[in-house]
């Protein structure tokens, strides 16, 4: 018996059964490769489902983390500390707006706080109802399962006691549909993640911001998988040129460590008074300076760049192989979408040729690499995917496709008719 399977009926024996086994039993990490306990190594094309920002052991995370835990630890919500001031203070200089910062542990408290806010909205305002979209993903909480658009996994739970409704998403008439004087929030995520990175069509947080604002509703967008690099940006929602009234962020924002935060309005952050929310680890001095190294790191080594033109050579090579039917999200935060629902057994044979990447759905397969990733690292993700495509799905159709200018990918179009032009 390998030293992995040991490890993993050690984990069968004392973990609950909720993620299944894992495949894949992780010892340490580097730059952009994990090691098994076998001393297997792997190419990390899913950073922690976008999470490890700078890739593992960055020398900036663990002198950041390190040296905090060498001067304080903890401090609770009882008594404050500087690094969650200059913390938040930054959150709101990269987001340009005024307001101010709730910080937390997670994506999922992220969104509890920001359901709270648009609850305290709709109780001050008599709007009951909030809008939110099918196969959206807020998280996992019963609060953030309210609000999540896929119902495998919010309908185990239910009821919830609140008035929610779900829309298509990207679906600007659905959404006018919905939205009048008795909804109190829209939550939104610039791009859906856990879906498969489907981004929204252009000018659809536009005229969600004309929308709320014109029913005096609160504009949430949740910005956790989306936020801190994913795009090419700080925010995803910049790219729009609106200014929603609340954002949450998680995942990147750590680099690996766990904290979450929700950027507010002055107006809406006024709904917070002394006593409403709180959280006992939410602000603790290691998260923030963990986050604090991120920023720090993307700003001085210009990250964005490279995630950027890395993207850009990403999708013009996956596009080259007529299997991948569409490659859909922006820079290094995609989902590829493939000629068959195979994408399950892509990621096993990923596995075996020692990347690392995640299946969303059926047919596509999700990566979002650390935003340090080289461009030798990504054309050997490149080989890697094709060789496992040639195992799983050997003989492809070709479908004929457009580049879509909202997806930063190709998306499937007809076949123009006999004798037409091409």
């Amino acid at each position: 018996m390998t030293y992995t399977e040991q490890i993993k009926a050690r984990y069968a024996a004392a973990l609950m059964g909720n993620y299944g086994l894992p495949p894949v039993a992780i010892r340490e990490g580097e730059g952009r490769t994990v090691t098994d306990v076998d001393g297997n190594t792997y190419l990390d094309m899913i950073g922690g489902i976008a999470v490890s920002s700078l890739g593992h052991n960055h020398p900036a995370l663990v002198e950041a983390v390190s040296g905090q835990a060498a001067r304080l630890a903890h401090t609770s919500n009882l008594f404050l500390h500087e690094k969650e001031i200059e913390l938040a203070e930054k959150l709101l200089e990269l987001w340009g707006n005024p307001g101010k910062a709730f910080l937390c542990n997670s994506g999922t408290e992220a969104n509890e706080a920001a359901l709270k806010l648009a609850i305290l909205h709709g109780t001050a305002t008599g709007k009951t109802r909030i809008v939110a979209t099918e196969n959206g993903f807020h998280g996992r909480t019963l609060g953030a399962l309210s609000i999540t658009g896929k119902a495998a996994i919010r309908e185990p739970f239910a009821p919830y006691g609140r008035d929610v409704v779900f829309v298509p998403y990207g679906d600007i008439d659905a959404l006018k549909a919905a939205v009048d004087e008795s909804v109190a929030a829209v939550f939104l995520e610039p791009t859906q993640g856990e879906t498969g990175v489907v981004p929204a069509p252009a000018g659809y947080l536009k005229a969600a911001r004309e929308l709320t604002a014109e029913h005096h509703a609160l504009l949430i967008l949740d910005e956790i998988q989306s936020g801190f690099g994913r795009t090419g940006a700080w925010f995803a929602h910049h790219a729009e040129g609106i200014v929603p009234d609340v954002v949450t962020l998680a995942k990147g924002l750590g680099g690996g460590v766990p904290i979450g935060a929700v950027l507010a309005t002055d107006e809406t952050a006024a709904l917070f008074t002394k006593g409403v929310h709180g959280s006992t680890f939410g602000g603790n001095p290691i998260a923030c300076a963990a986050s604090l190294a991120v920023i720090d790191t993307i700003e001085r080594d210009h990250l964005f760049e490279n995630v950027l033109a890395l993207g850009r050579r990403l999708g013009d090579r996956l596009l080259a192989d007529p299997r991948i039917t569409e490659v859909r999200g922006q820079a290094l935060w995609r989902g590829i979408n493939l000629a068959a629902p195979v994408a399950g057994e892509v990621v096993e044979h990923l596995i075996g040729l020692g990347v690392l990447a995640n299946a969303p759905r059926p047919d596509t397969v999700r990566i979002a690499p650390p935003l340090t990733i080289t461009e030798s690292e990504l054309d050997a993700f490149c080989d890697k995917l094709v060789e496992a495509l040639d195992t799983a799905l050997p003989h492809p159709p070709a479908p004929l496709r457009d580049v879509s200018p909202h997806t930063g990918g190709a998306s499937p179009r007809k076949p123009h008719a006999p004798g037409g032009r091409p």
